[in-house]
Order: structure tokens, then sequence, then C-alpha cells
């Protein structure tokens, strides 16, 4: 029997913190709920956790900063709850690190569906990559297994779940173009809509933590009106 995923919930609205825990946990997956970002922090220090909840508005720190510097050390995945659902909420959510968003009000079953499909894509990722360790590129090297970044000097940048995948998908079809749906596909499963930003902002994302001017980048390259490439050669390493 496989060992049942863990989950942590950080919402302030005990009502719903309750409703979830009550539901993901018939539905066979360990569930920890706390409401503030000093709880999460406290927990964490404690536990391990497959996936975290987030929600978005809370007291004290609030969800984007809390997802931005767990970000930078962990690449466990993010699922974003808030209860504004605009285009400018989720942008942002994904630059700080989010692998998913949500807006409330939802109904349980679809975050069931949604943190079952993030944790279906990580458990593939681990599978996938249990004979290839890494993607070596420029200064950088891209663990499989840990699913980060490595620079030259052995210094890690965790990716989330977005990121790395699209970092694969472009690390793996080096110095080809990849078309904005390819790379949609490679990370959700799903094609980019006609005013899907969700591509440009990972790549965005990508830049930075590689230290590739988004002006004249020499890694990740815009190909206008074909996609995205990375401009260098790739060595797989097992």
């Amino acid at each position: 029997m496989s060992q049942a995923s863990r989950l942590l919930i950080v919402d302030d609205d005990p009502d719903l913190r309750d409703l979830l825990s009550d539901y993901l946990s018939r539905q066979g997956m360990v569930v920890a709920a706390v409401g503030d970002g000093d709880a999460m922090n406290r927990i964490l220090a404690e536990q391990s956790f497959d996936i975290l909840i987030l929600d978005l508005m809370l007291p004290g720190t609030d969800g984007l900063t809390l997802c931005r510097d767990l970000r930078s050390r962990s690449s466990m995945p993010i699922l974003m709850l808030t209860a504004r659902g605009d285009e400018l909420d989720r942008i942002i959510g994904l630059e700080m690190g989010a692998d998913d968003y949500l807006p409330k009000p939802f109904n349980p079953r679809e975050l069931l569906a949604r943190v079952r499909s993030i944790l279906r894509r990580v458990e593939e990722r681990r599978s996938s990559h249990s004979a290839l360790r890494s993607l070596q590129f420029s200064d950088w090297r891209l663990e499989l297994g840990a699913q980060h970044l490595v620079d030259s000097g052995g210094v890690v940048t965790p990716l989330s779940g977005g990121e790395f995948k699209l970092m694969q998908a472009l690390a793996e079809n080096p110095q080809r173009v990849m078309s904005r749906d390819q790379l949609m596909e490679a990370m959700n499963g799903k094609e980019a809509g006609p005013f899907d930003r969700t591509v440009d902002v990972m790549i965005g994302r990508l830049r930075r933590r590689l230290g590739d001017d988004a002006r004249e980048p020499l890694l990740i390259k815009t190909i206008r009106s074909g996609g995205y490439m990375l401009a260098c050669e790739v060595v797989s390493v097992r």
C-alpha cells in the first residue's frame, strides 16, 4: 500500500480549515491545518509535507510573502487559495513560486483534483528521473531527482514544480524553439489560453534565477511569434 500523502493547510478561516481537513482526511490523506504564517513555519520546522495549501489573505505575513520565502528554501509544491480571482493575483502568485492557483469559493472536489494532479506530476517526475541524474548547461546543472538548479560554485537554487517542468522541457530540447502551448503542456498538461501569461511569468522567474538578462538574454531566448529556446548545448549525466 502506498504511503498516504501529507498536506498542510494554512488559512485563517477556522470553518474552512475544518471542512477541508475533514474532507481530505476522508480521501485517505494526512492533513494538518494552521491559521497563520508563524504557525506554518513552526510546524514546517518539525514535520515534512508533500504539498502546501496556502491562503493569500492571512493575518500578519500574507500568503504571497510566505510563498516567496518558502520557495527560496524548498521545492515543496504550493497551491494558493484566494478570495479574489483576478488575473493580477494569479500572476503574482505564480511569480512568487506557486504551482497552482484556486480562487474562492471553490468545490472541495476541485481542490482534491488539483492536489492529486500536482502530486501525480511530482511522482511522475521522480519515476522518470530514477536513472538520469542531471542536465548540465552553461554554468548550471539541473538536478532531476532533487528538482533544483546548482550553479558552478555548488550553490543550490530550489525551483517550484512549474519552474522545474519548464526548465526541464527547455533543457531536454536545447537549441529548439518551444511554443507556449508546448511549454504549457509540459508544465500543466494543458494548452495555454489566448490570454494566458503563465509561461511568460515562469520564463521571467527562470531568467532571474539563472541571472539571464531579460532585455538581452543569453540562455533562454524569446523567439518572436515562436516561443522560447534554450540557446546552449546540454549534456545529460547519469
